[in-house]
């Protein structure tokens, strides 16, 4: 038995289509018929229909949730198909909530899919998850993570969360007031340069199906009343050495109550100290590349990403430096033509380009020249400057 009751009355009787569909459910001590009907009639929010969004809501789906909202304002794009397998090559370029409720349709047509084609935030988050009784949180951001979580909290609606990056995964589920949030695991965004930047960390593409499916199995747990749910508990996946722990968490009596949600910023790698003159913006890049163009400007523009980086795409006019080298060699890393002249640094997003920037700002200390970055990256400049060229 589980120590909390069911989550959500069930629903009337199961039709013999139900009853066909779900039969490996309901000989199951703990879901059966009983639990089934709970399941249709309970309605679940999916924040995120990216990676760990996309096994939640297929297996979401194929248990008979009745009810699945989907909140994603982003689109499809071919680098996310190594991982968002609720995608297919076909859905590239079309929105990532519009794509996955085709696909939970597709798989079971007797689920109702509620699509919301925004981003939450502190406007709209309490009235969207307000509406359901269960929330899965597989955002790729911290921004939009503590907004889940004070949502949540605000609508004592309980929240499933998962995280991944690179080959490792958590998963825990938050309850305000009856345990731990979010924000008693991580009661502030962990500071600059401490976190790989949203764009640049890497995920191990089968990781969201592993930590994706405890999930699930976390939210049929909780609208079922059907065994212990990890509330207090947080599971750490290791793909490589496939491995998990569990670390206890327990809610922080003197924490403050929420009483709105906040509007933290969005935290991506860029490493302490870093000064807002040393940044440029996509525009102004290309502003200088004209100057450059001209004759009126001399300065060299250096790309820190690998070579496979560069053969998707790059900056016209662009020397490439791998950041490495510049954190071995420091100066003695660039190419001649970089030496002496004022420095433009760029990677995908802008976190190693800062990290390039933090290793050489001390080689030019006390000297005319000037060392900067762009501001975003290549992803910057794609979408500002230059849309043709492609993302990745």
């Amino acid at each position: 038995m589980s120590p909390l009751p069911p989550l959500v009355e069930p629903g009337p009787e199961l039709t013999r289509e139900e009853l066909e569909r779900y039969a490996r459910h309901l000989t199951l001590p703990g879901i059966g018929p009983l639990g089934q009907r709970r399941l249709r009639g309970a309605r679940v929010l999916v924040v995120g229909a990216g990676g760990l969004g996309s096994p939640a809501l297929q297996y979401l789906a194929a248990a008979g949730v009745g009810t699945l909202g989907i909140v994603d304002d982003d689109v499809v794009a071919l680098s996310n198909l190594q991982r968002q397998v609720v995608h297919t090559t076909a859905d590239v370029g079309r929105p990532k909530a519009e794509s996955a409720a085709d696909a939970v349709t597709a798989l079971n047509p007797l689920v109702e899919v509620r699509t919301h084609f925004v981003r939450l935030d502190a406007d709209n988050a309490v009235d969207i998850i307000g509406r359901y009784d269960l929330v899965l949180d597989g955002a790729d951001n911290f921004a939009t993570r503590y907004v889940v979580s004070d949502a949540a909290a605000l609508t004592g609606t309980p929240c499933v969360w998962g995280s991944i990056l690179r080959f490792e995964g958590q998963v825990s589920v938050f309850w305000a007031g009856h345990g731990p949030t979010y924000r008693d695991l991580y009661p502030e965004a962990p500071p600059d340069g401490e976190v790989p930047s949203c764009a640049e960390g890497g995920v191990f593409g089968m990781l969201p199906a592993t930590v994706g499916s405890v999930m699930v199995t976390e939210a049929v747990k909780l609208i079922t009343g059907t065994g212990e749910p990890l509330l207090g508990r947080v599971l750490l996946h290791d793909a490589l050495a496939m491995t998990w722990r569990e670390m206890r968490l327990t809610a922080d009596p003197d924490a403050a109550p929420v009483t709105a949600v906040a509007e933290p910023t969005a935290v991506c790698a860029l490493p302490g100290g870093a000064d807002p003159a040393e940044q440029l913006t996509a525009p102004e890049l290309a502003r200088l590349l004209e100057r450059r163009e001209r004759g009126e400007a001399s300065f060299a523009l250096v790309d820190v990403r690998e070579d496979w980086e560069r053969e998707l795409v790059a900056i016209d006019g662009a020397v490439p430096v791998p950041l490495q080298e510049l954190l071995d060699r420091g100066a003695d890393a660039l190419p001649p033509e970089a030496r002496g002249a004022d420095l433009v640094l760029h990677c995908k997003a802008g976190a190693r380009s800062a990290t390039a920037l933090a290793a050489l700002r001390p080689f030019y200390a006390g000297r005319e020249e000037r060392v900067r970055h762009l501001e975003g990256g290549v992803l910057a400049w794609v979408e500002q400057v230059d849309p043709g060229k492609p993302v990745y």
